[in-house]
């Protein structure tokens, strides 16, 4: 983990110190390379140590959880999305986030089908690139006043007023760094600027919300509804295996940067264990799951994973009434 986190942030920070060194357009190769690292940070160093996974130390891990922050986004938020309603909830529609209706975007079959969503499956990709630049500029406060509401955020006002504070002061240093310094501190060019940051994002964002669907709206995965009394009639642990999907197990060098990501049902059955273990549990999860009759479902490759979750999107493009 610590060898992994020095390669990732390393290639995340040391292109951008180099910007100065590289005249335009060439300097936009640097901020590509930022976005791969950016996303290598995000799934193997922050996503751990939000988790309280990345070490033993939770002084560790909530230092190494401010790679968030390094990124854009908020630590509070995510953590609400992510831990609280993501692998709570998983693909429970009006209750998982990460599936939520996105208006030109679809990922539960339970939500209401526009003329626009056949097409998803052909243009959802460019909107995958826009991801992590909402982070920054609107999705964090939009979900802090949204979580206030519907009770998510159980936080006094004065609290809140605190944590609002924070997310501000995060999102002006950042821009600060990735915006002031190259155009005031090395005199670059703004425009040069912008679109070097817009590919670095556009970059990072595809790679994060293509590893997340392909663990979870692909084929095979449940959409579960709640009964009459609003509950999910299986049990949690059985209900993540129902929901989620594994790809690509046996490539060491996608499983390294991926964090382990592509070892999710691992993952979601034990998100207190560091990533680095999830290739050797595989085995006896997938054993215990047979045994019991219950699913594993996994994909052998990245690409068979990927055509799975563009069918899964023209599949669910094309309901056109919701269940609910």
């Amino acid at each position: 983990m610590i060898i992994k986190s020095v390669i990732l942030l390393f290639f995340y920070v040391a292109p951008f110190f180099a910007l100065p060194l590289v005249s335009f357009p060439f300097s936009l190769l640097l901020w590509l390379l930022m976005g791969l690292a950016m996303a290598g940070v995000g799934m193997s160093v922050m996503h751990d140590a939000n988790h309280g996974s990345y070490s033993h130390s939770q002084k560790v891990n909530a230092i190494m959880s401010f790679t968030l922050n390094m990124c854009g986004a908020s630590i509070f938020n995510w953590r609400l999305q992510h831990n609280v309603l993501h692998h709570t909830f998983t693909n429970v529609t009006h209750a998982d986030d990460d599936i939520s209706d996105r208006g030109i975007l679809k990922f539960s079959p339970h939500y209401k089908t526009g003329f626009i969503h056949r097409f998803q499956w052909l243009y959802a990709f460019m909107f995958y690139g826009l991801i992590t630049l909402n982070w920054v500029f609107m999705k964090d406060f939009l979900q802090f006043f949204q979580y206030i509401k519907n009770g998510v955020n159980n936080r006094t006002t004065k609290e809140n007023v605190l944590v609002f504070l924070k997310i501000v002061a995060v999102k002006l240093c950042y821009l600060f760094v990735v915006w002031g310094i190259p155009v005031w501190l090395w005199d670059m060019s703004f425009a040069q600027v912008l679109i070097g940051f817009i590919i670095m994002h556009f970059v990072a964002g595809n790679i994060l919300t293509i590893v997340f669907q392909l663990a979870h709206t692909v084929e095979g995965t449940d959409f579960p509804l709640p009964n009459q009394e609003g509950f999910i009639e299986n049990e949690w642990a059985i209900h993540q295996l129902c929901t989620t999907v594994n790809f690509s197990k046996k490539n060491k060098w996608l499983s390294w940067y991926l964090g382990g990501l592509n070892f999710q049902i691992e993952h979601h059955l034990f998100p207190k264990i560091s990533h680095v273990h999830y290739p050797a549990i595989s085995e006896i999860v997938k054993k215990t799951a047979l045994e019991f009759n219950l699913p594993y479902h996994e994909n052998a490759t990245f690409f068979k994973a990927l055509k799975s979750h563009m069918r899964m999107l023209k599949s669910i493009g094309q309901i056109h009434h919701a269940h609910i």
